[in-house]
């Protein structure tokens, strides 16, 4: 017999990718019970799926009877990293031949930003992240342009459970001063590292809405060279290069 399908696809992939979303947005792990709350699914069409995640290595049994996401993931993880890099780079590659800056891209993993891409500036003192570096959202243009696409009671409950130490003087260390940020973030559709996590530079970024996955781009450099007409240019030209690089990734 062959596999029902929805109006979409197939049924039963559909319902797995879905069991796969709902641990990855809870951290990982979901007891059954709540998967089963969550997706409207029967408990027998859970364990079927998940006896036939489990086998694959894509999903993993707890002692607590719960489900978590297993190590196969990884591998489809880090390439799926690769290849945001190799869509996203030439975009980037235009934004540095515009602004003259370094630019960024990257998404959220956890309760860190991580760094999927980047294209240097050309300039002899300019900004470098080593691609695949995790780093704090409060106090980077990235992190706050993610937190900036979630609720701002999801946004709170991620920075106080991360922490937020302060990386140089000019770090938001106070969740309520860093939600009020946010507001105005998705007021203006862009957000400023004003030397928050590393002195001496400044760091321009937009949310990427829309993305399969939280993703943001940004462009860092010199505070001297980044000024407010700087601002300005970057703005515009960050935001003129989401939805080139949305018609890559989704």
């Amino acid at each position: 017999m062959s596999e029902p399908r929805s109006s979409n696809g197939v049924q039963s992939l559909e319902r797995a990718f879905g069991l796969l979303e709902l641990m990855a947005e809870a951290g990982g792990e979901l007891p059954l019970s709540r998967l089963s709350a969550l997706s409207g699914l029967p408990l027998p069409t859970i364990h079927r799926i998940m006896r036939t995640l489990m086998a694959s290595g894509y999903v993993r049994q707890l002692p607590s009877r719960g489900y978590a996401l297993g190590p196969r993931l990884i591998r489809l993880g880090e390439t799926a990293s690769g290849m945001f890099a190799t869509w996203a780079r030439p975009i980037l590659a235009d934004l540095v031949d515009v602004v003259g800056e370094t630019a960024n891209m990257a998404v959220m993993e956890a309760d860190r930003a991580v760094y999927v891409a980047q294209v240097p500036s050309t300039h002899s003192v300019r900004m470098f992240t080593e691609v695949g570096r995790r780093v704090y959202l409060h106090c980077t243009g990235v992190g706050k342009a993610l937190l900036a696409q979630l609720p701002p009671e999801d946004a709170r409950a991620i920075v106080e459970r991360a922490g937020m130490p302060a990386q140089t003087p000019n770090t938001i260390t106070d969740p309520d001063r860093l939600m009020a940020d946010l507001d105005g973030i998705r007021r203006r559709g862009y957000c400023v590292d004003d030397a928050e996590q590393e002195a001496g530079v400044r760091c321009v970024a937009v949310s990427v809405a829309g993305a399969p996955t939280l993703s943001a781009i940004s462009v860092s450099g010199p505070q001297g060279r980044i000024g407010a007409e700087a601002t300005e240019i970057i703005v515009a030209q960050l935001q003129a290069a989401v939805p080139r690089l949305l018609a890559e990734i989704v």
